[in-house]
């Protein structure tokens, strides 16, 4: 498992207990509200707002606020049609890759926060296309290791059309195509398995090992700079830290 899929796992538990819930909603509603609008109401058919209402029910927003925004999108063209996809790409500590993707009504605005938030964290923002190459787009649900038989979780996850299964410490990480995402996430939740995290992402194909702490803070420092922006909805790199390291960072 790539550090940054560690790090993922380690800042969902503690949100929990986090003040930044109101936050996560904002970025949702905003998510949901632009799927809605490129691609329809209906989650059947447009996997944009499934896994957009996937995640804002990992952070418990309430079913009448997800339906209210969904219905407010369809009805009408208002916010939605300001918002835009954009993404960044650039190089953080240690020479880490990190892909951004972000919604926004004002490029400019958000470029210059992006540029800010690499810049004081020792990072460098790069021309389009500078590290996208490094990735790919799956999806990922991360199952407790306690408790859960590994062959038994690997036939499960492959019944369900999972491409991957691997322990990596506290946690079983199943890799899926993305369109397969909410399938094998229901499939396991059917089958008795916690999901700690469901969501689509980018992998590395290659990582980055850190071992130094300064650097390890730095790197959280950045992600965590990124991910409090209003206008992120996702931050991918392809560092790989030991657990023990980054809760340490985190």
């Amino acid at each position: 498992m790539s550090g940054h899929s560690k790090w993922s796992s380690i800042k969902h538990k503690k949100k929990a207990a986090d003040a930044k819930r109101g936050q996560e909603f904002t970025k949702l509603s905003r998510a949901i509200t632009v799927a809605v609008r490129e691609g329809g109401p209906d989650p059947g058919s447009n996997m944009a707002l499934q896994n957009a209402i996937e995640k804002a029910r990992q952070v418990s927003m309430p079913k009448d606020n997800i339906e209210r925004l969904i219905a407010r999108a369809s009805g009408e063209a208002g916010d939605a049609a300001a918002y835009e996809a954009v993404t960044y790409e650039g190089y953080g500590p240690g020479g880490i890759a990190v892909y951004v993707e972000a919604l926004t009504d004002n490029r400019n605005r958000t470029a210059a926060d992006v540029r800010h938030i690499f810049s004081k964290s020792e990072g460098n923002l790069g021309e389009s296309g500078s590290v996208a190459w490094l990735f790919e787009r799956k999806g990922v649900v991360l199952v407790p290791a306690d408790g859960a038989d590994e062959d038994d979780l690997t036939m499960a996850a492959a019944d369900a059309g999972a491409e991957d299964v691997e322990q990596d410490g506290t946690s079983f990480r199943i890799v899926t195509a993305p369109e397969e995402l909410a399938i094998v996430r229901r499939a396991l939740e059917e089958a008795g398995y916690s999901i700690e995290d469901a969501q689509p992402t980018m992998l590395p194909k290659t990582t980055v090992q850190i071992e130094d702490e300064g650097v390890a803070r730095k790197i959280v420092r950045l992600l965590d700079g990124l991910e409090e922006n209003d206008d992120v909805q996702g931050v991918y790199a392809n560092f790989d830290i030991s657990e023990q390291l980054l809760e340490a960072a985190v």
